[in-house]
This record gives structure tokens, sequence and C-alpha cells, in this order.
């Protein structure tokens, strides 16, 4: 009796239970959006999913590409987006000062044929802000254009000089020494095979439209333009290294296209890791008579593996003296890493370009891919002497990252800047001509007059170059004399117009300290429209378009545009 009492007693609380379970399930869900709304202000993020396990080692990986298997790539949890936190880093670069001829005649530089820093520039614009100083090369800038220079008439000498002196437009009193080199191009059925590994980040911070998206984009306009005789790789990083396509013919496409359309942002970023195993790969099919060539593709935040620039310029180095080149192309904002960019490419005798926009996708590896990827003379250095019987003061308007020593330039063990197939070369000096208005005093017990076979110089140019594959350098000599002069700069070559216009541009984007008061951009935009030529691919009207808009975002207030210095 006692048992069935209580059984009975126990099954009454069961039913008691359920009755209230759901009732309390009915009210949560009746009363739930209130809920939610009263306390969504306190409600913090939820945990995060635990990680997935992990991924393979790139060493792993590295002997898997290296034998034939290519696993698939490893992923981690997604990294947080650089949001509104701007952590661009530029190398702190002072302007090149003025030297009096009397006490450092003899100025000494590497050319520079990149172009990152246009581009880099032009999206800064056309978001309406000024750049920050350090993020502005001047040479760069004008080295972007094509110029109407004659070529070369032989490969032994694989490009030509042009001289010409002109008033400058942004000083009385002051000239300018347009030196321009222009290298031979070549036919496309005669150009070497392309041995390439595409190093492509798809780290978290790629996840943006105009990173990874735009990356995928660009590549496959590369991948158009190979054949049945070039190979090309996929390795990309983020967390760990992962080849995603080992050395496949160019002409397999579909094959190639399908490992880029495959490809998904995600991880942290193991950027030394994916470097060596790129290395690795195009050592595995590596020829002396093909471009050996890695590209990396990223926003060059490498957080994660090598990430010491020391340690990654030797790496560099090193791979660069067994015949590897090493080409940089930059993507996105907010964190590009411009500094180690610059670094990488400068110590991989590659280029450094920056892709904003499918258009200049396009240029760099469509328009301009001969001179990206062939290239026809290496360690090119330039020196020139200037007379003091003619010229009291100079200075060379950009190239700050890229000046040598006197006695670099004799010395071929000294590294320097490669001319691919086609580019052009331009340098310009300001020059305070002997009795003009100088910035120093005039040095008292020092002067020096010239012998009478020099006096009718205004300087000596001497260019120095080795040949592909060659060890020994090359020597080209030629006077700078009153017959490259011209009067009026409305008279100067169509070249050196547009050269000094986007000179005035960069120096105006940096603040520098030698224009005269007064000087602008319509002067800029004036002396450009001028010089504007065929412009078949619409350059540089485009730059007239951004002259403008620079004039416009100089005159928002300080707060709304980027303080000088390297980092932002």
């Amino acid at each position: 009796m006692l048992r069935n009492t209580r059984r009975a007693g126990l099954l009454a609380c069961a039913i008691l239970l359920s009755a209230c379970a759901t009732q309390s399930a009915t009210q949560d869900e009746t009363t739930a959006p209130t809920t939610t709304a009263a306390q969504e202000q306190n409600i913090g993020p939820m945990a995060p999913p635990p990680p997935p396990p992990p991924p393979m080692l790139a060493d792993g990986r590295m002997r898997a590409a290296i034998g034939g298997v290519v696993a698939p790539y490893a992923q981690t949890a997604p990294q947080p987006m650089p949001g509104d936190v701007d952590r661009e880093n530029y190398e702190d670069v002072e302007v090149n000062p003025i030297h009096m001829v009397a006490e450092d005649p003899v100025s000494t530089f590497s050319i520079d044929v990149d172009t990152a820093s246009y581009s880099n520039v032009r999206r800064m614009l056309n978001d309406g802000r000024l750049p920050p100083e350090d993020a502005v090369r001047t040479e760069e800038l004008i080295n972007y254009f094509r110029y109407d220079y004659p070529l070369p008439q032989d490969r032994e000498q694989p490009f030509s000089t042009s001289v010409t002196v002109t008033p400058s437009p942004w000083a009385e009193g002051r000239q300018l020494v347009h030196i321009g080199l222009q290298g031979y191009n070549i036919i496309p059925r005669e150009r070497p095979p392309l041995n390439l590994t595409l190093l492509l980040d798809v780290s978290g911070s790629m996840g943006e439209p105009n990173k990874l998206p735009l990356v995928i984009q660009s590549m496959r306009m590369l991948v158009e333009q190979l054949n049945a005789h070039d190979h090309v790789a996929i390795v990309v990083y983020a967390g760990a290294a992962g080849a995603v396509l080992a050395p496949t013919p160019g002409n397999e496409r579909g094959r190639i296209i399908a490992a880029l359309e495959n490809l998904h942002a995600g991880g942290s970023t193991a950027g030394g890791e994916g470097l060596r195993l790129a290395y690795a790969l195009t050592e595995q099919n590596f020829r002396r008579d093909s471009v050996n060539r890695v590209i990396i593709a990223t926003d060059g935040d490498f957080n994660v593996g090598i990430n010491d620039p020391e340690e990654l310029e030797d790496f560099v180095e090193r791979k660069r003296d067994t015949g590897i080149y090493l080409s940089v192309l930059g993507f996105g904002g907010g964190n590009y890493n411009d500094a180690l960019m610059q670094t990488l490419a400068q110590n991989g005798n590659g280029v450094a370009a920056y892709i904003d926009t499918l258009n200049e996708a396009r240029r760099v590896l469509r328009d301009e891919m001969a001179s990206n990827m062939f290239t026809i003379a290496n360690d090119v250095k330039i020196q020139v002497e200037f007379n003091p019987a003619r010229v009291a003061e100079y200075r060379l308007i950009g190239y700050e990252t890229r000046m040598l020593n006197r006695e670099d330039f004799n010395n071929d063990r000294v590294d320097a800047g490669e001319i691919g197939a086609g580019h052009a070369v331009t340098a310009i000096y300001e020059i305070v001509p002997v009795g003009g208005a100088t910035f120093n005093d005039p040095l008292r017990y020092q002067r020096e007059s010239a012998a009478p076979s020099t006096a009718s110089e205004l300087a000596f140019l001497r260019i120095r170059y080795k040949l592909p594959g060659q060890d020994t350098s090359r020597l080209i000599e030629r006077p700078i004399t009153q017959r490259d002069f011209v009067n009026d700069i409305a008279q100067a070559p169509e070249s050196t117009r547009w050269a000094a216009a986007v000179a005035g541009y960069g120096q105006l984007l940096r603040q520098d300290q030698f224009l005269r008061a007064g000087y602008g951009y319509d002067d800029v935009i004036r002396l450009a429209q001028s010089a504007r030529g065929t412009d078949e691919f619409g350059w540089r009207a485009e730059f007239l378009q951004l002259a403008r808009a620079a004039e416009s975002a100089a005159a928002l207030p300080t707060a709304q545009n980027a303080q000088p210095g390297g980092r932002r």
C-alpha cells in the first residue's frame, strides 16, 4: 500500500514538473524579444569556436611538394580585419640635400624601375586624402610612365642614353639636368621560358575585395600570357605554408586557374615559411636558360614565421645569387607594409609594384609584362661628376633609398638595380649654375678652375651595368655640354616636360622645401598638359586627374590627411 502511494506521488510530481517546464518554455518564447532588446547593450561577444587541428608544418609540405604530391594548404581560424586601425608602414627617409660642387662634385646612385609608390599614392588620393610623405618616392612617380627616348642600336649596349638641360619650372635661376635611359625590347616569340612560382598571401587580412579577390583576377591575367614552354607553381601561406599547384606547363590554363579560384582567405601570415617553399619549388624546375622568379602577392603583413626583416633580407639575397629573383606585388591598405616589400624586391633583384585596381593589374602583368619579367641589364649604376667651374650646387630629385657611395660605382660586388626589356629610366638633377643664387655661401679658399679641354662641360655622366649572366660590369661615358641645353622649357622635348611635371607633383606631395613660394598643382597641370603626347593607355590623362585630386585634398583640414613620417 505504502509502495503504491509512493509511486502515485512520484507520478504526480513528474506530471507537475512537466507542466511547469512547458509553461516556462511558453513564457520564454513570448518574452524573448523583449528580454533581448532590454539586454542588448550588455551582451558581450560570443566565444569564438575552438581552433581547428594544427596544420601540417611547412617543412612537411615542402617535402611533399618536392616529391610531387601536393596536399591541400592549411587554413586556420580567420584573423581580425585591420578595420579602422591604420598600420601601414613606410621607410622614414629624408629628402636628398643640396650639395656644393666645390666640396662634393660626384653623385652616385642605383637606378630604380619600381612603380609601387605611384599607384599606392593614387589609391590614397582617390580616397580623398593626401599620402604620408614617406609613401611618396618621386623617382617611382616619374618612372611609372613611358618616354619617347631613342632605342639602343644593339643588345651589347642594352640601353640608350639621352640628356637635356633646361630651366627649372619651379625655381628661377636654377636648371634641370634630365637623364633618360631606354632599354631595348624583345620580340615575344624570342623571349626565354618562364619558371615562376606564385607566392600568394591568403591570410585573414587578405579577405577584403581589393586584396585576395583582386590577386586572383590579377594572376589570371598573368596566366593568359604563358605558353607551353613556361612553368608555374602556386604556394599559399596562412598560418602554415602549403603548395596548391606543383610546377605546371603554362598552356594548362584550366588547371592553373582552377587552383587560383579555389583560394580563400583565413589565418595568420607565415610569409617567411611561404618564401622557403616557393624557392624550393622554383629550384625544382630551375633552368639556366629560363627566367626563374618568385612573385609574391601580399599586403606585406608578415607576423608569423621569418618576421625579422634582416633575416628575410639575407635569405632573399642568398637565393638571388643562385639565379632566382623575387618580385613583389602589393595589395590593399590599412596594414600595407611598404617598407618590407621594398626591401624584399630590392634585395631579390626584382620589381616592386602596387596593384590597386584591375587596370593596374593589366598594366603590370600584361602591358608591361616584358619589362617586369625579362632583365636585360643587371646592377645598373649612375654616376655624375659636376664641373665646379660651371655648377655651384646640385641635388638629385628622388632616389633617396638608392644612394650609393662614390667607391661603390666601380665595385662590381655592390648590388644595384635592374633594367627590364623596354624599360625607361629617368633621373633629374636640379643645379645652380656658377654665379646663380645658391643655398650655401661660396667657399673662400677652395676655388678650382677647369682644364681648358673640359671648360665647356657642365658635367660628366658615367653608367655601369652587367649583361645578364656576367660578373664584370661595362662602362658608358659621355660629357654633358652646352649642346644639351634648351633655353626655354616650353621648347624642351616632350619627355623632359612630362618628367619635370611629375617631379613637381612628387615634390609638392612630399612638401619639399626647395620649391619657390607659390608653385602649386596648377603649375604642374599646366606643364603636363603641354606634354600629354599620344597617351595610348590614358595614363597621362589619369595623372592630370590625380594632380587635381591632390590639390583638393591639400585644402582639407590636417586631421583628414595623412601625417608626415614613416608609420601611420
